[in-house]
């Protein structure tokens, strides 16, 4: 298949491997608001390539991390009042049943940052020893001048683009032990009221990007096929990921694919945790089944922001019930067969070009009305059944089931 990398800004050729399972390492959530359409449309864009990449033959090794050890999970259990380790664990276990609600397969591997902060040391350790990395007062920060071409996924103009962009996100450009303000955190003195853990450099905890090059790289080897996660983390984190990571393995490029889905927007802003406009799993699933939304939310191409629109999921209700009485209708075993090779073949070529799901869906409701007209006009549908549970299976449907 042809699969869009972010890094070289265009689609390139995925090659399923016979001889080993594809690596497929995907940022998970800070367990502190869980799960809302927005994390749920980032987690179904890489089920239904799990699901695309098993039906072509392969296999996948799958780690999703789990971020609790970071500044807003803290903020928030300090504003409630609770441990912040107490937040994680009960948000944490709201982030699986919604997953396991919404048919998502579930990770091979599924590490917590505050679990891996002995795998994270020897990185820094190595990085300072390589040069990339210094440390001051009990502080170690990367180099970013060690490293000429960070950044290069964000694509934007120059230095202060990138310092804008990264302070947009949780960087402190006026930290006066810093060389240089873009340069970032690998390990940090923690603030009164946060955990903390030894090190050589004293009790701290790690900085957000080196949690995820330690955990991808301890589950899934110095070199994975698919690095996946929402557009907002094509910078800093990713490029923070690939600038730590290289030097330390030794093994370039660190990732072969960085795909990134589009952010999720409700009333004409971007639905965020700071804002508090949140449409929740949990809440959804109380108005709608599972199928219509992944329905809905995989009718947009993955990699465009999107709108949710309450309104319009409706209307993915009634595509799932068309698909669950086409599964279900009853021809005549003795008339003309229906022909679903058209629908089928555009189906999977649309998956083939850069995982197009709202043509792939399109294929899917297009043969189900097939189906329930041609069962209606004594046409044997058999065939075309099974063809349409196929597809419907690589979508992960519970109807498929």
């Amino acid at each position: 298949m042809w699969l869009f990398d972010t890094l070289r800004g265009q689609k390139a050729e995925l090659l399923i491997p016979r001889d080993r399972p594809l690596t497929l390492y995907v940022c998970g959530v800070t367990p502190y608001d869980t799960t809302h359409v927005g994390h749920a449309h980032t987690f179904l864009i890489f089920d239904v390539l799990i699901r695309y990449i098993r039906h072509c033959g392969g296999t996948v090794r799958y780690c999703q991390n789990t971020t609790d050890v970071d500044d807003p999970l803290f903020e928030r259990a300090a504003r409630d009042g609770i441990p912040w380790d107490e937040l994680a664990r009960r948000e944490t276990e709201q982030f699986v049943k919604d997953c396991q609600a919404l048919n998502l397969i579930p990770p091979d591997f599924f590490p917590k940052a505050s679990e891996e902060i002995a795998t994270m040391i020897p990185i820094i350790e190595r990085l300072v020893e390589l040069g990339h990395a210094y440390v001051r007062n009990g502080n170690v920060y990367f180099d970013v001048s060690t490293e000429p071409t960070y950044g290069a996924m964000a694509r934007v103009d120059g230095y202060e683009a990138l310092l804008a962009l990264a302070n947009e996100r949780g960087n402190n450009p006026n930290d006066p032990l810093k060389d240089d303000p873009l340069d970032f955190v690998l390990w940090q003195r923690s603030r009164p009221g946060e955990p903390t853990w030894p090190s050589p450099w004293g009790r701290g905890r790690p900085g957000w990007h080196i949690e995820c090059t330690a955990m991808a790289t301890r589950y899934l080897g110095p070199q994975i096929d698919i690095h996946g996660g929402g557009r907002d983390l094509i910078f800093p984190h990713h490029p923070s990921e690939i600038v730590q990571t290289e030097p330390y393995t030794g093994k370039r490029p660190f990732v072969h694919f960085w795909v990134h889905g589009g952010l999720a927007w409700l009333d004409g802003q971007k639905m965020s945790k700071s804002l508090g406009n949140l449409v929740f799993i949990k809440d959804a699933l109380q108005q709608h089944s599972a199928d219509a939304l992944r329905w809905y939310l995989l009718s947009f191409p993955y990699r465009d922001d999107f709108e949710y629109v309450r309104s319009d999921v409706p209307l993915a209700v009634q595509q799932v019930e068309r698909l669950t009485a086409a599964l279900a209708a009853q021809g005549d075993s003795k008339g003309e067969p229906l022909n679903a090779e058209p629908f089928y073949q555009t189906y999977f070529a649309a998956l083939d070009n850069d995982l197009d799901t709202p043509k792939a869906l399109a294929q899917i409701g297009a043969l189900s009305n097939a189906i329930l007209e041609a069962a209606s006009s004594g046409y044997n549908v058999v065939g075309a059944q099974s063809a349409l549970r196929e597809m419907a299976h690589v979508f992960g449907f519970w109807a498929a089931a």
